[in-house]
């Protein structure tokens, strides 16, 4: 291991004395010198790992995203702080309500992720094309069975094709550069780029490993992943996407050159049309295959149905699956892997990870404290985790929780008021927690060790069912969502299933809702309403059911959903000892939803904050209990006085929304109006080009953005 790590260290030094120390050039170089990369196996891996270490570092993209835009910007997610003009984050996230004309085209976070793409797929660049040029590719290297040099190569090839999948996503048409030293330079057609990546990908993914097969492993791109990520990309390639008018009638071209047409939804505007290509069906019947290929034969990677820990351990309850794959996150150190993980991006424990930091479940605690800060950027909204899970969902609790951390050892249920760092907003994001870690080291936010899930085979589950239920292949369509759909439901089965495909609309319409129960808070919806085309209906109809929900709650003091849970006004909470009561603070899957500790699920406190800081020690009563959550109890009434005999305290809920209506309502996507709707415009969720590499790349900003 620590002849590999040098060997990585001698590999990082050739980049940075060989890499463009200036960015405005958009340049590939050549950094990598092929007979030292292939003086053997071990000094090639670490120039692969390399590349992934540069992968790593752009958190911005994969962990938080754009100012945190893609978990921000749905109809489902919501975020932390007040809508304010004056944040560019916000304006992306809301699709540039004021334009895009005025946008300071160098603002906003993760404005260095262009470059940093760049930077890898330089690294890919240098190690595929010395690959290629050696005598023995084809012979020795690309035999019928794969080796460990074609394993390296295929990696390479992944990785390169996952950086041009994530620019041509946020920036649309940009500089294609495929050779060591190739400067970047122009725009490509994204999808000449996308057909391109696609058929590398197809010439390579025989020649890898799937995980388990040797020592392959879930924490780098393998055959299961390629797979996947052709899926990925053809949904894309195929679905909708805003694209630029001014470039000519002959620059979306496909990756043969031919001219493309398309299947536009939408009229003219900021020099934009928003539709497919015409030939879709075709992307599609590609994804479907490797899709199907990576269903039929994932290697280790496994959907879960039971739950390995089983229904019960000791006096806590267990018997959700879903739960299990993100407690599996926790474990604390650089070994473990999920089982559902086809892609983990690996972050190494007490060094990086935004996770629970900015993704997750809110602590208002500062350094140091039981738990760290956990400022939870992302926030779910209201009418979704109230009113589109069935309640008997075990996803809900495990994904949504309306409780946090103070920091001080205690749980904290959240309000509704506005506020930053780790208070207020409403419901977080409970897929990741201090408390879920072992032994959390909190002396900073960034230090869990978290890894991210890049792909997991539940995504491919569902890509899979999305695309067949759009080819009309419906048998395949609800075998595959029912796979997600019923392991999310107490014994691997919802006996309502088919209502729910029915009361969803149809089947397409069904896949497209289990992605938002299976990944909130995982920065997906912003994305699949984009590609579907249903973005523009769905922004104009959260802020309508969002302005419903507050109407309501000041009208009659609560809102009631069409699955019967009714948002209240208020709730009534109390301190209690749960370790006293139960044994243990970390709760676990709820046995009796009468209980108002256990109720909802997956929350509570660390087990024992107190051992690890023993300033903490004498703190007892960690635990809320929750009276009134989902049904409506009427301040001043007989059961209201009841509780508050027995301690419980009458909390802001629901009502604060109203003190914020603008954030909660009628501000929400507030780029796309019902005006824009009713004229068909096209939606702007595009990043603009930063004004340096429109000086030097010969590319220009589209959209309406500004050159400089």
């Amino acid at each position: 291991m620590k002849r590999i790590l040098n060997t990585i260290l001698v590999v990082a030094a050739l980049f940075t004395l060989t890499s463009c120390e200036d960015y405005l050039e958009t340049n590939s170089p050549s950094v990598v010198d092929r007979d030292f990369v292939f003086q053997n196996e071990e000094s090639a891996r670490a120039a692969l790992y390399y590349g992934y270490s540069t992968l790593q570092n752009c958190r911005s993209l994969h962990s938080v995203g754009f100012f945190w835009t893609p978990i921000w910007g749905s109809d489902i997610e919501d975020a932390q702080d007040s809508y304010s003009e004056g944040s560019a984050g916000c304006l992306e996230k809301t699709f540039y309500p004021t334009g895009t004309a005025n946008y300071n085209i160098n603002s906003g976070e993760g404005t260095e992720v262009f470059e940093q793409l760049y930077n890898t797929i330089a690294v890919a660049n240098s190690l595929i094309t010395s690959y290629e040029a050696m005598a023995n590719f084809e012979s020795e290297i690309m035999t019928d069975e794969p080796n460990s040099l074609s394993d390296i190569y295929g990696q390479a090839v992944a990785l390169r094709a996952t950086c041009y999948y994530e620019l041509c996503r946020w920036y649309g048409d940009v500089p294609h550069s495929l050779v060591a030293g190739q400067q970047a330079q122009g725009l490509t057609s994204r999808y000449a780029i996308y057909d391109y990546h696609v058929k590398k990908l197809i010439e390579v993914e025989p020649h890898m490993f799937r995980p388990g097969e040797g020592t392959t492993r879930a924490d780098v791109m393998n055959r299961t992943y390629v797979q996947g990520l052709i899926g990925r990309i053809c949904l894309y390639n195929g679905g909708y996407l805003t694209r630029r008018t001014d470039l000519g009638a002959d620059f979306y071209v496909d990756g043969d050159g031919n001219v493309l047409s398309f299947d536009d939804w939408s009229v003219e505007k900021n020099g934009a049309v928003y539709g497919r290509r015409s030939d879709w069906k075709e992307v599609f019947a590609i994804g479907k295959q490797y899709l199907q290929e990576l269903a039929n034969n994932s290697g280790s990677v496994v959907l879960h149905t039971t739950d390995p820990r089983g229904e019960k351990v000791g006096d806590r309850t267990y018997g959700n699956p879903f739960q299990y794959t993100f407690q599996q996150m926790h474990a604390g150190d650089n070994i473990t892997l999920a089982d559902e993980s086809i892609y983990e991006i690996p972050m190494m424990y007490l060094h990086g990870s935004d996770r629970p930091a900015y993704i997750g479940r809110p602590s208002s605690g500062g350094n140091g404290g039981a738990p760290c800060v956990a400022c939870g950027q992302d926030r779910v909204n209201a009418h979704f985790y109230y009113g589109w899970f069935d309640n008997n969902d075990m996803r809900r609790d495990a994904s949504v929780c309306v409780t946090g951390s103070t920091g001080g050892g205690q749980e904290k249920m959240q309000s509704f008021e506005r506020s930053a760092w780790g208070a207020g907003c409403g419901p977080g994001t409970n897929k990741w927690d201090w408390n879920r870690l072992p032994s959390p080291d909190t002396s900073s936010y960034g230090t869990s060790g978290i890894n991210v899930s890049y792909m997991r085979i539940s995504d491919a589950y569902l890509m899979l069912a999305e695309i067949c239920a759009a080819l009309g292949d419906d048998a395949t369509a609800k075998t595959y969502l029912g796979k997600v759909h019923h392991r999310a439901f107490p014994g691997n089965n919802d006996p309502n299933f088919n209502t729910y495909i029915t009361e969803c609309g149809g089947l397409y319409k069904a896949v497209i809702k289990e992605r938002a129960l299976e990944f909130v808070g995982e920065g997906d919806r912003r994305w699949t309403l984009i590609r579907t085309g249903m973005l523009p209906e769905a922004a104009v109809q959260v802020r309508k059911d969002m302005t419903k929900l507050i109407d309501d709650v000041v009208a009659q003091g609560y809102h009631e959903f069409a699955n019967g849970n009714q948002i209240p006004a208020y709730v009534w909470t109390k301190q209690v000892d749960a370790r006293a009561q139960y044994g243990y603070r970390l709760t676990a899957q709820c046995p009796d939803e009468s209980d108002p500790v256990l109720f909802p699920g997956w929350r509570g406190q660390h087990d024992d904050w107190g051992g690890l800081i023993p300033s903490y020690a004498s703190v007892t009563a960690t635990n809320v209990a929750i009276k009134g959550l989902f049904e409506y109890i009427a301040p001043g009434s007989e059961e209201a006085q009841a509780l508050e005999a027995e301690g419980y305290v009458q909390t802001p809920w629901a009502v604060d929304m109203n003190k914020h209506r603008e954030s909660y309502a009628t501000k929400l996507l507030a780029g796309y109006t019902d005006q824009d709707l009713a004229a068909k415009n096209p939606p702007i969720y595009l990043k603009p080009y930063l004004a340096k590499v429109v000086l030097n790349s010969k590319i220009s900003n589209g959209y309406g953005f500004r050159q400089e």
